[in-house]
């Protein structure tokens, strides 16, 4: 009891340090903060449910759970939350319904997990390339909106979600009629992570995502701040890493992506918010992305299109499908790119540095050729070329992809001292910054970096 007692002070104090300068940004974040004392000693959730999920303690759910709006679930450090889900039916195949404010605060000590309870046997089996199982889609994710209105609650606010130091994955198990059908229709595949509450911020940092059947993380509508995560291995045939559509506003800078069936990152202003999309994204570094889409014309790494607008710095693409695309759709005078660095092991892949079927040419601050093989950015721990791509073979199946090509593995993704890419980042822009709170609950946003890619030279950027 006195351990909550400090807690509630503890956050009580945190919001009148705030009140001075971010009075906008804490009505989005603090009201529920308060019921996180409540702390939660069974280790079997289900119905509705909040409060805390208490340091090193292992939770079980097999039936849906969710949090109501005005409720905040708080998982601290070292929490494993385990969904017992088969993935052949939505009732078997269990979901977290977030109408309220999520929070897991993980540590790089020791980090949280969200996943399954099969999820040791599952990673094995992805290293023995029995792609069928990791990509089979276990659970059914987490889903962040607000609540549907009722006459005693008609304007649900919904909440935050604030995700640091966390594992996500092996979500993906068909949705069903408990599901809203405008997002997710009965039978299509769920996301490790659905966010759409344009008023509220989705903050994700030092995070990892594995093994989404499709997107591993769809936000429509949301202030945004990804910073120095890592997505590996998502999507069977189709998915993005990050899928942004109408109303999502910020940053992604930092992050590792490896392996996505489609894009890396993908901008949108498809929907009806009202608000463009307008994101950031600078200093990713993309590896083998794009090859298991089977749509023509998709799959690679950077896509901006249907008037999203945004800017597009100091990334590294290496390998992928396709390079950046900007299609003629998009906000084109507000797309602003520059400075990226890319890598082909194959002529097929150097003609798509910047896609064919979109209007982004080469920069002043990249570094590309058209001839294969130059330009290898010299990652410390894996080597570019272990892959001989000699066409541009998408689609292509994943038991067909080396684990070692499609997920961090052994790899090391740090920048050797003689790379090309050292000291050719772009730094006189600033990041969007739309959520603007700091702090535990808040955001630590990396500035752009003078190395392209995720990692930079003198240690900052992602620190994974």
């Amino acid at each position: 009891m006195k351990k909550n007692l400090l807690y509630i002070i503890a956050v009580l104090t945190l919001g009148l340090a705030f009140s001075a300068c971010h009075k906008a940004e804490l009505v989005n974040i603090s009201p529920a903060l308060v019921s996180t004392a409540n702390a939660i000693t069974s280790d079997t959730l289900k119905g509705t449910i909040k409060g805390t999920l208490l340091k090193n303690k292992t939770y079980y759910f097999k039936s849906d759970i969710t949090v109501n709006d005005g409720d905040t679930l708080l998982l601290q450090d070292g929490v494993h939350l385990i969904a017992i889900g088969d993935g052949l039916t939505p009732a078997t195949s269990p979901e977290i319904f977030m109408h309220g404010t999520f929070i897991s605060l993980g540590t790089s000590d020791n980090p949280n997990f969200i996943t399954t309870k099969n999820a040791a046997t599952l990673h094995a089996e992805a290293a023995a390339q029995k792609y069928d199982n990791a990509l089979f889609g276990w659970w059914g994710g987490i889903t962040c909106t607000p609540a549907a209105a009722t006459a005693s609650k008609p304007n649900p606010q919904g909440g935050d979600a604030i995700i640091k130091w966390t594992h996500i994955e092996f979500a993906g198990a068909n949705a069903g009629s408990a599901d809203d059908q405008s997002f997710y229709a009965t039978g299509s595949p769920r996301y490790n992570m659905y966010f759409a509450n344009i008023t509220k911020n989705l903050i994700i940092e030092d995070s990892w995502f594995f093994g989404a059947k499709d997107d591993n993380i769809r936000v429509s509508g949301g202030k945004v701040s990804i910073m120095r995560n890592t997505f590996e291995l998502c999507g069977g045939v189709g998915g993005e890493f990050f899928n942004m559509k109408s109303g999502t506003v910020g940053d992604l800078a930092y992050n590792m992506c490896i392996g996505a069936a489609t894009n890396a990152l993908k901008a949108s202003d498809a929907g009806t918010t009202g608000v463009q999309c307008n994101v950031n994204m600078y200093n990713n570094t993309m590896v083998n992305c794009g090859f298991r889409q089977t749509k023509t014309g998709r799959g690679g790494s950077i896509n901006y299109e249907k008037a999203a607008r945004g800017k597009i710095y100091n990334n590294l693409i290496v390998n992928c499908r396709f390079g950046i695309r900007i299609t003629s759709d998009a906000d084109v005078p507000n797309v602003a790119y520059n400075n990226t660095g890319f890598y082909a092991y194959s002529a097929a892949i150097a003609a798509q540095f910047y896609s064919v079927d979109g209007i982004g040419v080469k920069q002043s601050g990249d570094i590309l050729s058209t001839t294969p093989q130059a330009n290898n950015p010299m990652f410390y721990g894996y080597d570019v070329n272990t892959y001989n791509f000699t066409a541009n073979p998408g689609p292509i199946v994943a038991n067909l992809q080396p684990y070692s090509l499609i997920a961090i593995n052994t790899g090391n993704f740090k920048l050797q001292g003689s790379s090309p890419e050292i000291g050719k980042g772009k730094t006189d822009f600033t990041p969007l910054g739309s959520v603007t709170t700091t702090g535990i609950y808040g955001t630590t946003i990396t500035a752009p970096g003078k190395d392209i890619g995720a990692y930079q030279n003198d240690g900052t950027g992602n620190q994974h």
